[in-house]
């Protein structure tokens, strides 16, 4: 632990305000004034301020006009003294922060990228020197949303990380190119690889995770396609064009300039480390990880990630190790014998550097490498068996470590509350001079000015101070993650973990479901002890919890009542409603996921009682619409009205169909406040970068937003992947590039990770060509490939498609055409019949081991092949929507099913939905198998029968889901005999 310094002297915030203010009129002296007196460091902010009046007093006196701008410069001078210095150098930097409040994308930094090089100098040439000016550039630009809590420490890592993507793939690009004028292109084995570069670059460590810091080192790897020579003039092996591509790139990043470097490049982490070849073929790295990779190099790529260059390429090598670094027979004896490695080499550094020169936070105990190094041994542990948790950010993996009850709620809260703490102290340490350290001053002056840099400061009560505050707060954050780290790693066993047991008891050890949930018996009761407390404020709730015990989850449930004592008007709220009573205990009884969200944020509450109260009302979300511009608000709104409906799913009931349509409206909605948001977005930052040399034309239509899938026939469910297409009006095509930019900034609205996790996750590639497609296309692109060149398969997933935002109208009708080309391709002659026969069948052999609800032999995606069969056999009518009964309906009265099989189709389909609707309400997400614990069969069991009570089952719910899997396969194969 660090020394208290609670003696210490405090370092001088001067209340005299500089000379120079009696220059400037009242208002903007004011205006100074008072930012000066919130700033961190007032010395030092009055220290740059004085200075940047001396050199550039007409600038001072434009800015001081504008509090946005004058916040910015003050915000800084009192933040990094580093950023200080470049901003007197370099004082237009004020006039080029754009978007201050969202996250910038890859896309983003590659035009302001290109912009900068073009001003620099006119030729978009790339060099080291304005690499690294153009960096520090941005970095003022994150650095302002992080000193003014603009930005989540997760937004701010994945800026840092998106900048270092960005600059290395043009970095990537130029290189590329300039060996290509003197060696010509690799040769390689087809047409389309041959128009790639051949070439990517793995991002490991923290860039890999996208939580790279301020002054970070990139661990990169660098991975070539095959063996081959070059095209000329000058012929090389492929081999040694690509190491040339690679020690290139790596100097122009790393090479020291008058504005420093642009990044360390550490490239140890390659095969064979600093003895192996700069950049390998992915056979020969195949190879290597096959047979020779040491244990912790497999766990290196947990953070694994493709930066720039070929993303297809990286993907064959990280899609081939995976299996080797989630494998079920992981030995925790190694990753113990890691671990104690870890200690003994911060012993050392402790011991070499002496207490007094500081604390280091990275590498103390509990420090950040102890929380990153502790989620990998959980992610390794059980990503075997739970692919949810494989994922290189630390913050959500934390965040699907809960999911899987592989964390308990306490020890979730302790590790991100410690993480989120530490790392900002980190970046922190780090802006101050661009320098990488984790080491706290020893100067009690300087720790009162970190902890004031703090986000919202550190409070402290005299005589103690700021720094002695953000002493005491680090090591209460250490002791947590130390606790933890030695329970989960020394004790060779997961989480999570009760109160510790009375001397000589043995531990019973719970039975663990393949989800990770406890199998907790029938029968169990909540601590008295707890109810006594309880029935003080809430003598009814106990009265009914005595009466009809919780038959499951009751752990969940008793952490629920530790909450809500410690906040008692939420407890007596309950006692007063009878019903908001009976509904929580519902949903902890048959729903941990949204058990645990209950219990993390009470306010939640209010939806069930919304529920309760008015169980038949829908909400109108376009009422809503002008509030939710703040994405924050717009995360929030989404998972608060995703808890309502599946509230009134599990409580009331619903049908599942009709709960399946509800969520599919809220998809819908989000998705059309992304866009709006986007576009605005997108339309105002075209309109400020417009000039007379650069003019910018508005739009004379929008954008098409198109749902396939689940979202696009209203079957979209908790946790479901929303399948998007973007398309444009073919007037549109000269601003192709714009409305790449919206659907980009669409994306990244509804899928980037905060506090309050992501909206939703995005598929795109049912687009034409998919991945190798551009992201938005035109009409005629789409109406050409659907004539010329769609396989079967896409012609029947985009009967399925349906209009979700921007213009809807002509997206309708765009569909209601591309339906007529589908027919007259595939339907009038019947040629679809073989074509989605063999496409239904490799798919039960490639997916129906995994995931035999739906891709088994007589799962659900035999009823959806026939149905999209039958539907092609019909005229090519375009239905705006069109959910499973629905088609059902449609084809029999086509003549095309008999009403013994519309039945037998509509009660099999019906189970299926449910069966696959309660496992999602009960994990958070999408699984393929029912579950093997008679905890979680039973509450699946309950669930499925609220909502197929119309259709009484004759045996066990596994005995009726086999019984309807060979009636459907005896009807499928009926179909396409």
């Amino acid at each position: 632990m660090h020394p208290s310094l609670d003696d210490a002297p405090v370092g001088s915030q001067s209340s005299k305000p500089p000379a120079f203010l009696s220059e400037f009129p009242q208002g903007a002296a004011e205006r100074i004034k008072a930012l000066l007196a919130s700033s961190a460091d007032r010395d030092g902010a009055e220290h740059y301020l004085a200075e940047f009046h001396a050199r550039h007093p007409n600038l001072l006196a434009q800015i001081a006009a504008t509090r946005p701008r004058l916040q910015w410069l003050i915000t800084i001078f009192g933040f990094s003294r580093f950023l200080s210095e470049e901003l007197l150098q370099h004082p237009n930097w004020l006039n080029d922060v754009p978007d201050i409040y969202r996250v910038l994308t890859v896309s983003d930094y590659m035009e302001r990228l290109a912009w900068f090089l073009a001003e620099r100098n006119g030729t978009g040439v790339v060099n080291a020197l304005d690499l690294a000016l153009f960096r520090r550039r941005e970095i003022f630009r994150i650095a302002v949303r992080d000193a003014l809590n603009f930005g989540t420490l997760s937004e701010i890592t994945e800026e840092l990380s998106t900048l270092a993507d960005a600059i290395l793939q043009r970095a990537l690009n130029s290189v590329f190119d300039d060996l290509v004028k003197r060696y010509g292109r690799p040769a390689l084995n087809s047409v389309s690889e041959a128009r790639s570069l051949g070439f990517c670059v793995l991002a490991l460590g923290k860039l890999g995770g996208r939580e790279l810091n301020y002054s970070s080192d990139i661990d990169l790897l660098f991975l070539y396609l095959a063996n081959g020579e070059t095209s000329g003039p000058d012929v090389i092996a492929n081999r040694e064009f690509y190491k040339k591509l690679g020690n290139r790139l790596t100097e122009i990043l790393s090479t020291y300039t008058a504005e420093g470097l642009c990044y360390r490049v550490d490239l140890r982490l390659r095969p064979e480390g600093s003895l192996g070849e700069i950049c390998i073929s992915v056979e020969g790295a195949k190879e290597y990880y096959a047979k020779r990779a040491r244990d912790w190099e497999l766990q290196m790529l947990i953070k694994a990630r493709v930066s720039a260059g070929d993303r297809a390429l990286g993907r064959v090598l990280l899609d081939f190790v995976e299996p080797s670094i989630y494998s079920t027979s992981t030995d925790f004896s190694a990753i113990e014998t890691m671990s104690a490695t870890r200690v003994r080499i911060s012993e050392k550094l402790t011991a070499k550097r002496g207490i007094r020169d500081g604390l280091n936070v990275k590498l103390a105990r509990g420090g950040i490498r102890d929380v990153e190094f502790l989620v990998q041994c959980l992610q390794r542990l059980h990503g075997g068996r739970e692919v949810w948790v494989r994922q290189g950010g630390t913050l959500l993996g934390l965040s699907r470590l809960l999911d899987k009850d592989l964390l308990s709620t306490t020890e979730y809260s302790q590790l991100v509350n410690a993480y989120q703490f530490l790392r900002h102290l980190e970046h922190r340490l780090q802006i101050e001079e661009d320098r990488q350290t984790h080491t706290l001053p020893s100067s009690s002056i300087e720790l009162d000015r970190l902890a004031r840099r703090m986000p919202a400061g550190l409070q402290s009560v005299p005589p103690s101070t700021p720094g002695a505050q953000l002493l005491h707060d680090l090591n209460l954050h250490l002791e947590h993650v130390q606790t933890i780290y030695d329970r989960i790693v020394h004790a060779q066993r997961p989480l999570s973990y009760g109160p510790a047991l009375p001397a000589g008891e043995a531990p019973e050890r719970p039975a663990e479901s393949s989800a990770g949930h406890r199998d907790e018996s029938d029968g169990s009761v909540l601590s008295q002890t707890l109810l006594r407390s309880v029935e003080q404020i809430a003598p009814s709730l106990v009265e009914r919890l005595l009466q009809y015990p919780l038959r499951r989850n009751q752990r969940d449930f008793e952490r629920f009542l530790e909450r809500v004592l410690e906040e008692p008007e939420w407890l007596r709220l309950i006692d007063t409603h009878p019903i908001l009573v009976e509904y929580t205990c519902q949903l902890f009884e048959v729903s941990p996921y949204f058990a645990g969200q209950i219990v993390r944020d009470l306010s939640l509450l209010n939806e069930v009682r919304d529920v309760a109260d008015h169980p038949d009302r829908r909400a109108s979300f376009e009422d809503l619409a002008p509030a939710l511009n703040d994405l924050g608000a717009l995360r929030k709104f989404f998972r608060r009205e995703m808890l309502r409906i599946q509230t009134a799913s599990i409580c009331v009931p619903e049908p599942v169909f009709q709960s399946l349509d509800r969520t599919s409206a809220l998809a819908e909605f989000v998705i059309g406040r992304a866009y709006r948001i986007a576009l605005d977005r997108a339309l105002d930052r075209a309109r400020e970068r417009a000039s007379a040399d650069s003019p910018f034309d508005d739009p004379q239509g929008e954008m098409m937003v198109i749902a396939l899938g689940r979202l696009g026939m209203r079957e979209f469910d908790l946790g479901s992947d929303a399948d998007l297409l973007f398309i444009i009006p073919d007037v549109e095509v000269d601003r192709q590039k714009f409305w790449t930019r919206v659907a980009e900034h669409v994306i990244d609205i509804l899928t980037a990770y905060t506090g309050d996790g992501t909206i939703l996750s995005i598929d795109t590639r049912l687009r034409p060509n998919g991945r190798e497609g551009m992201l938005v296309q035109s009409e005629s692109t789409y109406t050409d490939y659907f004539a010329h060149h769609s396989e079967a398969w896409e012609g029947i997933a985009y009967m399925k498609a349906r209009a979700v935002a921007g213009d809807m109208e002509r997206a309708t009708n765009f569909l209601t055409g591309l339906q007529q080309a589908d027919w007259r391709r595939w339907g009038q002659s019947g040629r679809s019949k073989q074509d989605l026969r063999q496409m239904r069948l490799r798919l039960e052999r490639e997916q129906g081991s995994a995931n035999p609800l739906k891709a088994g032999r007589g799962g659900y995606y035999d009823a959806d092949f026939a149905l999209m069969f039958l539907r092609l056999k019909g005229a090519g009518l375009f239905f705006k929507t069109l959910n499973t009964p629905e088609r059902i309906d449609i084809v029999e009265k086509m003549g095309h099913l008999e009403r013994a099989d519309a039945e037998f189709l509509m009660r099999a389909t019906t189970f299926y939905r449910a069966l696959e609707h309660g496992l999602r309400l009960s994990t958070g997400h999408a699984e393929g198998t029912l579950p093997t614990s008679r905890f979680e069969l039973d509450m699946l069991t309950e669930l499925v029968d609220r909502w197929t009570a119309q259709y009484p089952r004759s045996g066990t719910l596994e005995t009726e889901f086999a019984s309807l899997q060979n009636s459907m396969r005896q009807l499928f194969d009926r179909l396409f005999s």
